[in-house]
């Protein structure tokens, strides 16, 4: 027997892009019209980005694990676990991820940040201009088009532009961007042409997320004041509820 390290991922892909690219299009034809109701639902998204506010973030994450939750039950298990094995484990990353959503809705001092382009430009097309790739594709057809809310790829790229908009911690990232190289990684082995699109996404988000933390970082300790270089008699520069006179100063 062969030892395990001699395996590459094309040993265990048992279906060729062909019967991959089938499997959805059946998929579509059997949940429609539900793409009308993801559409909306990825509107709501793309508008608690554009427009940040507490309801409206509390609402997008909602919509965002309805759509993990979908995804897991009705394309992971009752779907995708025809032809790959391991469908079944992917599902369950999918409901965590959908768990940790709804506990990004309900979080307590959750505030709304300020839009930013970037992750509004990533979730627009993901929700918008991800379908067309079925039709770029060599033989794709529009049946085939994967569409936000109802199959993973378009779904965790939506939901790496809102975590980028809301600057969520790194728990809220890890299954999204382990799903960019898994399914990189598949599209790769089927020789699908924008295979590299799902990694280049993660890596982009996750650098531009680094940047922007350690940007906050460096804002909050230049905000925070020196107590050596405080004189005397003043105040540091603080709320007023929170001032509190120095050590040693003369009263007035």
């Amino acid at each position: 027997m062969s030892e395990w390290w001699t395996y590459s991922l094309s040993d265990f892909l048992m279906f060729s892009s062909r019967s991959y690219y089938r499997l959805i299009e059946s998929y579509n034809a059997a949940i429609w019209p539900a793409h009308l109701v993801a559409v909306v639902a990825g509107v709501i998204v793309l508008g608690a980005i554009a427009r940040p506010r507490q309801n409206l973030q509390r609402s997008a994450a909602l919509v965002l694990a309805a759509a993990w939750g979908w995804v897991a039950w009705a394309y992971h298990l009752e779907r995708y676990a025809e032809i790959n094995t391991a469908a079944p484990y992917f599902a369950a990353a999918f409901a965590v991820q959908a768990l940790l959503l709804c506990w990004l809705a309900f979080k307590p001092g959750n505030a709304a940040p300020a839009p930013q382009r970037m992750a509004l430009g990533m979730t627009g097309l993901a929700i918008f201009a991800y379908p067309l790739l079925a039709l770029a594709r060599d033989n794709g057809e529009w049946p085939q088009a994967e569409v936000f809310g109802i199959v993973p790829d378009p779904t965790v790229i939506v939901t790496l532009g809102v975590l980028l908009a809301w600057r969520a911690s790194a728990i809220f990232w890890l299954i999204p961007v382990s799903w960019c190289l898994v399914s990189g990684a598949t599209l790769m082995e089927l020789k699908i042409g924008h295979a590299w699109l799902l990694p280049a996404l993660a890596l982009i988000v996750v650098l531009a997320e680094s940047s922007a933390a350690k940007h906050r970082a460096t804002s909050t300790r230049q905000q925070i004041p020196d107590p050596e270089r405080v004189r005397p008699g003043h105040f540091a520069h603080v709320h007023p509820a929170q001032q509190v006179p120095v050590r040693g100063a003369r009263k007035q």
